[in-house]
């Protein structure tokens, strides 16, 4: 079925606002690093905290791609944009929509798959060991820790074996080689972007302008990559393994939508514009999921730590490897 054209405006004018402020932040960051103004310490300081934060929006738009609603009609345009939107944060776009794809098939079926919040272990749970597990989740959570884990999770599909690989997770099953040229591809781009960025306007322009930011939004990512799952019900229904949360005009707009993350797992297919008017209502045996009443108690809540499970032998398992949150 073509697409409707209004949908197509909506996504240019997507593109237009994303890549225009990002551009304009980049400017305005370049400008005030020259400029003698007063308090141009705070006004730098806050320019590089708004790009840190419009690098997750670039993420989010990418994420419409992924899921090849941005352009659904011209899928190689589509493709091509969302590459383009993921270079500032150097992620290959093949990789994000594998593990992408893997996340939304196998959401939290089970303690072991696709399940962030649940670290197992066949060591014994001592009062030590506890203790471990909780202080690691608080650094992947509030202290950018996640966005290493996924830097990581990266770099073991560019890097090993697929045979090798599908030991650690079955998110690397059926990773062709194809797909790895085109991720190292892909990743090659991103790094070459900011290399060209430090060469052209120098190294200090690079760490104002991209590097900072992108330490921003490595935080703020981290923050809110597990808001939508974080104790919520583990079990095979996966598209209901989620809440959604409240609308908060600024994080709405920021997030394309994102706070409906329960009608984004019930049909991954609905564009971000309509995901409000299409809401989803959780089944009555998933409403404990909706158990915060705003992103800010959503992110709190998770200083309460993961959920601890001693076991006899680990088979295969996955946690989700991180890029998974959108």
């Amino acid at each position: 079925m073509k697409t409707p054209p209004h949908q197509n405006r909506i996504s240019f004018l997507l593109l237009a606002e994303t890549f225009g402020v990002f551009a304009a932040l980049i400017v305005a960051t370049l400008v005030c690093r020259r400029a003698e103004l007063p308090l141009r310490g705070a006004v730098l300081g806050a320019l590089i905290v708004a790009q840190g934060l419009w690098l997750d929006r670039m993420y989010i738009a990418a994420h419409e791609a992924i899921h090849k609603k941005l352009l659904p009609d011209r899928p190689r345009l589509n493709d091509a944009l969302g590459t383009l939107l993921l270079l500032p944060v150097a992620a290959p776009f093949t990789i994000y929509r594998k593990i992408h794809y893997f996340h939304h098939g196998h959401n939290r079926r089970d303690p072991h798959t696709a399940n962030l919040d649940t670290f197992t272990t066949r060591a014994p749970l001592t009062p030590l060991r506890r203790t471990w597990y909780h202080a690691v989740w608080l650094f992947f959570v509030f202290c950018g820790g996640f966005f290493i884990h996924s830097v990581v999770s990266v770099l073991l599909f560019l890097l090993v074996p697929t045979a090798r690989a599908e030991r650690i997770s079955p998110v690397f099953r059926h990773w062709r080689a194809d797909r790895r040229l085109r991720a190292w591809g892909e990743f090659a781009a991103g790094i070459g972007f900011h290399a060209a960025f430090a060469g052209v306007f120098g190294g200090g322009a690079w760490v104002v302008a991209l590097g900072l930011p992108l330490a921003v939004f490595a935080w703020f990512w981290s923050l809110l990559l597990y808001v939508y799952h974080y104790d919520t019900t583990v079990g095979p229904d996966v598209r209901h393994n989620v809440r959604s949360l409240p609308r908060q005009r600024f994080f709405s707009w920021l997030l394309l939508n994102f706070n409906e993350h329960a009608t984004h797992h019930y049909d991954p297919a609905v564009p971000w514009h309509q995901l409000p008017d299409r809401r989803h209502v959780l089944p009555e045996a998933f409403h404990h999921n909706q158990n915060v009443t705003s992103i800010w108690q959503a992110v709190w809540q998770q200083r309460k730590g993961p959920h601890l499970e001693e076991i006899a032998e680990v088979g295969e398992f996955s946690v989700d490897l991180g890029l998974v949150r959108r």
